[in-house]
């Protein structure tokens, strides 16, 4: 398996694991993140601790959580990957979905590297 593969496989089971050290241990330390929603970011954050912070804050959002990766492509500098995400949550949250409650939702993320440390993560729905 190509080296960058491994990197993104290995993001993906520390995400599903609530592992922060082990998701960003590949991340340059000016890594940037987006999350894209409807073709509008609504997240953008710079830098490995603000990514550190708020990945440990979501954490609290679910009792369980599982990106599972569907398919992979790789191009010159990327990996991009289309998952299928299951999780429940473990809290309310302010859009009206309850504690309890299964979220099912299919997106993409795109890993752009240099050298082999991901230098900008984004989360596609």
């Amino acid at each position: 398996m190509p080296l960058r593969e491994e990197i993104v496989r290995n993001y993906v089971e520390a995400y599903n694991n609530f592992d922060v050290e082990n998701m960003v241990v590949n991340f340059d330390e000016d890594v940037v993140f987006e999350n894209v929603e409807n073709n509008e970011t609504n997240m953008s954050l710079k830098g490995i601790a603000a990514f550190k912070e708020q990945a440990e804050q979501a954490k609290a959002y679910f009792k369980t959580r599982e990106q599972r990766i569907k398919s992979i492509t790789h191009a010159a500098q990327q990996v991009e990957i289309e998952i299928d995400y299951y999780a429940v949550l473990a809290i309310d949250l302010p859009n009206g979905l309850k504690a309890g409650e299964a979220i099912n939702l299919s997106g993409r993320s795109v890993f752009l590297f240099e050298s082999d440390k991901v230098i900008k993560l984004t989360d596609i729905s």
